[in-house]
């Protein structure tokens, strides 16, 4: 809880740094404090370039992060978000303590010189780095290194967005990929007290400013689920464009590395030139869309240039979130969305704003598939609960559309395109590569779904298992009875109390025996029981018996244990 704290305290601190440097080189490089509020204007600093001082500014600042990052962390580049998630997944939460300095400048660079990308990308890995080097002074283990990690993320996302719950959730659904009592409790503490030091620094108000909204018409429900499924497909679309950008750069760029961000800046700056008002972060012109100030061939115009914009910035190696761009793309899909609607059907469609700010929402749980994230994340950004109903519905549709396209999300794509799979064994693991198959314990007698309580409280009393699959009369697997279970069930009073093990039969997600044993171990892990049956993939009888034991041992056996002759165990006296 101490260590909880403490993270906590540095995501704050490290969060107010960051907004600090991003706000002084926005200044530096811009001349305002906000560029994308003034879109179009010239720099005061230098007043005989006019607008076209965009052309030089993205280059200038590749010029400084781009040697920075390549010199001494290389996995600052990006948006910060899938390196985190690797750490935790298969790193064991260890994170160099210098990429929480090297993120904090290279991504304050990129965003204040025009950058168009997001700042929790940024903050997640800052704080992350702080919860690993924490951890590893403290010696913790790596359970808790995980979970410091988390801690991290959680303070960083709710100080920068005054988002303590978002944080909160972020780290579980994300980062943590579960939720746990421990962990609920840890980066709570965490986000709670970086909340504190944010809103000391930064007052406590909601990040955005957007007007009341309000349903007006039962219709309206129909067009919000529309406008979900419509997101989810557009969130699937940015992640696709986004990394088809990355490798075009990729496949254009044959100089070092450390130059390409300034390179790559030229063409940023043109896209700047054309459209200003994809300078840095956007947050002023996704409030002027929500408040109904465009056009929709404007907005749909901003729609596409925020996504040339982001994509050119990540893939030119600039360092940022993709967190933003996904709210400032939803909500221009929303708003023309909301246009077009009201257009068709004045007296039900409702207000155009309304459908920007499900838009947001909807648009980043397509992209990144946290659909309790992106809840809350809007409530909190705008303080808007009146729409909370759609904004629900929306975002539900738009997660399962995006899971029916594709497989991947935003975040973890980028770790695919490496070769990284994070359900998979990490490279070079001696546990995770072989086939369940190959690994599996013979099936124990499995139980009837007919028999009685009594009898498969012995059977499980005098099995080896903690739990024993019940088959029905075909021998099809219909799941599995824990020993928990029927003792829980036998302690009720006998007349409220199962009567037979089919009662009981809990139906855990299925394992093949030609899955690979990481993703296996996966599924194991989160099922009752200290056991799961291995069905043959294709009549799906089972065929087998999975457990952690069977797995070790299976590792055992191909790798055989030392022995005295090895000089491995004491000798007895007088040999």
């Amino acid at each position: 809880m101490l260590m909880a704290v403490l993270v906590g305290a540095g995501a704050g601190v490290g969060s107010i740094v960051f907004r600090w440097c991003i706000q002084s080189f926005t200044r530096l490089f811009s001349g305002h404090e906000d560029y994308a509020a003034a879109p179009g204007s010239g720099n005061p600093h230098l007043p005989w370039l006019g607008p076209c001082f965009v052309l030089v500014v993205p280059v200038a600042a590749g010029l400084l992060y781009g040697p920075l990052v390549n010199r001494f962390a290389k996995e600052a580049r990006g948006h910060g978000v899938p390196e985190v998630m690797l750490a935790v997944a298969q790193r064991g939460g260890r994170i160099s303590p210098k990429v929480a300095v090297v993120k904090t400048l290279a991504s304050a660079l990129t965003i204040g010189a025009g950058g168009s990308v997001g700042r929790e990308g940024p903050i997640v890995q800052i704080g992350s780095a702080l919860g690993s080097t924490l951890g590893r002074f403290g010696k913790v283990t790596e359970q808790r290194m995980k979970l410091l990690v988390a801690c991290g993320a959680a303070g960083g996302i709710a100080a920068t967005f005054n988002a303590p719950l978002a944080g909160v959730f972020f780290a579980m659904e994300l980062i943590l990929a579960t939720f746990s009592v421990e962990a609920f409790g840890a980066t709570v503490l965490a986000s709670v007290t970086a909340s504190v030091i944010g809103r000391a620094a930064f007052g406590d108000v909601a990040f955005l400013n957007l007007p009341d909204f309000h349903i007006q018409h039962l219709g309206q429900y129909a067009l919000f689920a529309a406008l979900g499924i419509v997101a989810g497909a557009g969130g699937v679309g940015f992640s696709r464009i986004l990394y088809a950008v990355e490798d075009a750069c990729d496949f254009i760029w044959r100089g070092p590395e450390w130059l390409r961000p300034a390179a790559g800046g030229l063409a940023l700056g043109l896209v700047l030139l054309a459209l200003p008002e994809m300078y840095g972060v956007g947050y002023p012109v996704l409030e002027k869309a929500t408040e109904g100030h465009y056009a929709i061939g404007f907005l749909l115009l901003l729609l596409v240039g925020k996504v040339i914009a982001t994509s050119l910035t990540i893939g030119i190696g600039g360092s940022g979130g993709v967190f933003a761009p996904s709210l400032f793309i939803g909500a221009m899909l929303g708003a023309a969305y909301g246009a077009v609607a009201h257009g068709l059907l004045p007296g039900s469609a409702g207000a155009v704003g309304a459908y920007a700010l499900v838009g947001m929402g909807a648009v980043f749980a397509g992209a990144a598939r946290a659909p309790i994230t992106a809840v809350v994340i809007l409530f909190e950004l705008t303080g808007e609960y009146s729409i909370i109903l759609p904004l629900m519905l929306a975002i539900v549709l738009a997660t399962a559309t995006s899971r029916l396209l594709t497989r991947d999300t935003i975040y973890t794509l980028k770790l695919r395109r490496r070769g990284i799979d994070l359900t998979g064994p990490a490279p070079g693991a001696r546990l995770g590569a072989q086939r369940v198959s190959a690994v599996m314990e013979p099936l124990p007698n499995p139980l009837s779904a007919t028999t009685q309580l009594t009898a498969a409280a012995e059977l499980l009393s005098l099995s080896g298992h903690g739990a024993l699959p019940v088959c029905d009369v075909d021998g099809v697997c219909l799941g599995v009875v824990t020993a928990q279970a029927v003792a829980e069930a036998m302690a009720e009073q006998p007349d409220a109390a199962p009567a037979t093990a089919g009662d009981l039969v809990e139906m855990p997600s299925c394992i093949t025996a030609d899955q690979q044993l990481a993703l296996a171990l996966h599924t194991l892990v989160a099922a009752p029981g200290t056991g799961l049956p291995v069905l043959d993939p294709d009549d799906l009888r089972p065929v087998g018996w999975l457990s952690h034991q069977s797995a070790l041992r299976a590792l055992h056996s191909s790798h055989p244990a030392p022995t005295a002759s090895r000089g491995l165990l004491p000798q007895p006296a007088g040999r």
